[in-house]
């Protein structure tokens, strides 16, 4: 009998719990919009403020938001308080570790700004900004070899990224790689035309 009324109880609990985030829905909805418009016009304080009353710690959209809006009002220690918050509610989805490095780049945290890159790319190996950005950090570093790993994945899935192909490039001509040098640098030329980064790389390797 005592069983019954604690499932009885359970079941309550559970309709009410359900009506109560039926009911709260549209006020989520709501605040969301009306955060929405504050962003547009640039008052990010207003924006965040719309947020507050319906903000639950365990929940990841709300605290992507918050993370976001918090950088957006340069409040950068703030914002990735609330992107971590969010990754360790989901820590294989890869949006608030990308949305993560923006502060992180703000507060010039360059180690922590590569972790988040590593992580990234131990989830989704293929991807090409994590990819990209991961291997300008090493090559800031003059990291070549690690560098030219990183560049090299991202043209052989998009041999027409310009980008990742100057980038592979100078790595090259850094790693003693001349040959190979030559022929990238040839390659942005023709996907860029009279590109000066290029032209000098050429000219270096006369």
């Amino acid at each position: 009998m005592e069983d019954l009324k604690r499932i009885a109880l359970l079941v309550s609990f559970t309709l009410f719990l359900s009506c109560f985030q039926v009911q709260s829905q549209p006020a989520i909805q709501a605040a969301f919009a009306k955060s929405y418009e504050a962003e547009q016009a640039g008052n990010y304080t207003k924006a965040i403020a719309e947020l507050k009353p319906v903000y639950r710690a365990d929940n990841y959209f709300g605290n992507i938001r918050l993370g976001w809006l918090y950088y957006l009002d340069k409040q950068n220690s703030i914002s990735i308080q609330y992107y971590n918050t969010a990754i360790s509610l989901k820590p294989y989805a890869i949006e608030a570790r990308f949305g993560c490095v923006k502060p992180l780049s703000a507060l010039g945290s360059w180690d922590k700004v590569k972790e988040q890159y590593v992580q990234i790319l131990k989830i989704d190996p293929q991807n090409t900004v994590a990819n990209y950005w991961l291997g300008v950090i090493y090559y800031n570093r003059k990291d070549f070899m690690n560098a030219s790993k990183l560049f090299e994945k991202v043209v052989n899935l998009y041999p027409l990224d310009y980008d990742s192909i100057i980038m592979l490039a100078w790595t090259k001509l850094n790693l003693g790689a001349l040959a190979d040098a030559k022929v990238l640098f040839n390659h942005a030329l023709i996907i860029r035309p009279n590109d000066s980064s290029a032209l000098s790389g050429l000219n270096k390797l006369k």
